[in-house]
């Protein structure tokens, strides 16, 4: 393959995926002495296109991992995501917990459409509930890793043609398995689905959360107003420099205590190239 033009190409509420993402496509691209171009389609009026990718074109694609899987609301999104040959590196964050069946699900979107996923890797990003599980990774050691896996996929582009296998990333099958379901003590599922953050006296309207909304579901005229659905991104919960977006729903509050308390170790970072 005679590659042209390295592109990262991501969803990212809180801006983990981003870092991951940018840092493998600036490692491949150096590697390979090209440049770089983004597509962020984390906000609603990126998802309206996306960019027209060729055969020449290196494309490392990452999202995060909801509930094990890539995120349900982006699908009908990806579906329309064409690669026309482009080569491409899968990419998943995820908190700390585990990255289930994201990678294999997106690596399989990417081939179904017109993508030649030859390399991959699931990095560990602070998880969008917590301040504390997975805290401020990715970290350098995290990005040492990314910048690896964009310097060993760069040595492998030009041994790239259309014959090349898709990157196997896991000893099973392409079918995967059901959704992540949080429980209680009683092994009663929780669902957490409706849920929605409060707004406390400390807002003082500035509209923040509703443009960074990924859903576009916070009212920019009243921000305590919820217009569309919450899928718990932590962005206007993490990003309001006021700390005025909070949740009080005690099954998403035991949620994310049981996350915290059961998964202090370090989780491994996973390439496969």
């Amino acid at each position: 393959m005679q590659a042209k033009r390295v592109w990262a190409m991501y969803w990212s509420a809180t801006g983990t995926t981003k870092t991951v993402v940018t840092t493998v496509a600036d490692s491949l691209a150096k590697a390979l002495g090209l440049a770089v171009e983004q597509y962020d389609f984390t906000l609603p009026a990126a998802r309206q296109g996306a960019p027209a990718f060729d055969a020449q074109d290196i494309v490392v694609f990452g999202t995060p991992t909801y509930a094990g899987r890539v995120p349900n609301v982006l699908l009908k999104y990806l579906a329309t995501v064409q690669g026309h040959g482009a080569a491409a590196v899968p990419v998943v964050t995820f908190g700390n917990r585990a990255f289930d069946d994201s990678l294999i699900e997106l690596r399989d979107i990417l081939a179904d459409n017109g993508f030649r996923p030859f390399a991959a890797g699931a990095f560990v990003g602070e998880h969008s509930f917590s301040t504390t599980l997975a805290a401020g990774r990715p970290d350098a050691d995290d990005l040492a890793l990314a910048t690896e896996l964009g310097v060993r996929a760069a040595a492998r582009v030009a041994a790239l043609d259309a014959d090349t296998p898709m990157i196997e990333v896991s000893g099973r099958p392409r079918e995967t398995r059901a959704y992540y379901q949080p429980r209680d003590r009683a092994k009663k599922p929780i669902d957490i689905r409706k849920v929605k953050p409060l707004t406390s006296e400390a807002c003082n309207d500035c509209g923040l959360c509703a443009a960074i909304c990924p859903m576009g579901s916070i009212d920019p005229e009243n921000v305590r107003n919820y217009i569309g659905i919450c899928i718990k991104c932590g962005a206007c919960v993490k990003k309001c420099p006021l700390g005025a977006k909070f949740y009080d729903d005690p099954g998403y509050l035991y949620h994310k205590s049981e996350l915290e308390e059961e998964y202090t170790r370090r989780a491994a970072v996973n390439l496969f190239v």
